[in-house]
């Protein structure tokens, strides 16, 4: 259940652009074709399916406060939660490096499209912010960590691939001139991101089961609440009364 509600979470509330507004550049600028943002998509939902837990490894192992008292005792003691950036910066840049050559290998239109944005990824914020994101949850376990990272590209991914539907589509429609470009994308976006944040109400779960106890309590709180409804009533009744008189 914990895998299910991270991935849902991750792709439609915590939204790496709708929610956070993370990795806006790629989605601006690469947004303007379905071929090229699906292309551009599928690397990031790779780039953060790999690093993700990979960056997850580093940080229970390596980087956080006694994580390497499994090479010793007189070890336990160090921290090197400072080198954070520096180490998942590097992976994610050795993943980008591997992914470029991948899509260059095996098809140069999409690496050609792509263009300066493919080696960009390396910049990504939203790259970094998946494993940032990671490590301030505490995600607990290697497979939680990757499932993390697959549903937020994913989401990325839903994103590019909407708004660049929906670009292609708005090329035909009468925009007002001074919304033409950006201004109109964010619009859309905006929208967007309401859109998704309404998913919210899924994973919030269903109140639980009042037991006996707790049932009786609400019950005598309002029977209480009445009677003093009831005198308070019949007080005013005999104010009104005497007033009359």
């Amino acid at each position: 259940m914990e895998h299910v509600e991270l991935f849902f979470k991750s792709i439609f509330i915590d939204n790496m652009v709708f929610a956070t507004f993370l990795g806006m550049c790629s989605y601006l600028a690469v947004s303007k074709k379905v071929s090229t943002a699906v292309g551009l998509g599928a690397a990031v939902i790779f780039v953060l399916a790999i690093t993700v837990p990979l960056n997850w490894l580093l940080d229970q192992y390596i980087l956080q406060p006694g994580a390497l008292a499994w090479l010793g005792d007189e070890y336990a003691s160090y921290d090197l939660s400072f080198l954070s950036f520096i180490m998942f910066i590097a992976t994610i840049a050795t993943m980008v490096q591997l992914v470029e050559i991948v899509v260059e290998k095996f098809s140069p239109s999409l690496y050609n499209s792509l263009g300066i944005f493919l080696p960009l990824i390396a910049v990504n914020c939203a790259i970094l912010g998946g494993s940032l994101f990671m490590q301030s949850r505490e995600i607990a376990s290697l497979g939680l960590a990757f499932n993390y990272g697959i549903s937020s590209g994913i989401g990325w991914f839903l994103a590019i691939l909407s708004i660049a539907a929906i670009r292609e589509k708005i090329r035909y429609s009468n925009v007002p001139p001074a919304l033409r470009g950006l201004g109109i994308t964010f619009i859309i976006t905006g929208l967007m991101a309401i859109g998704f944040m309404s998913f919210g109400g899924m994973l919030t779960g269903g109140d639980e089961e009042a037991t006996p106890e707790v049932e009786s309590a609400v019950i005598e709180t309002i029977k209480e609440d009445i009677e003093k409804e009831e005198a308070k009533l019949e007080s005013d009744l005999e104010v009104a009364e005497n007033t009359n008189k």
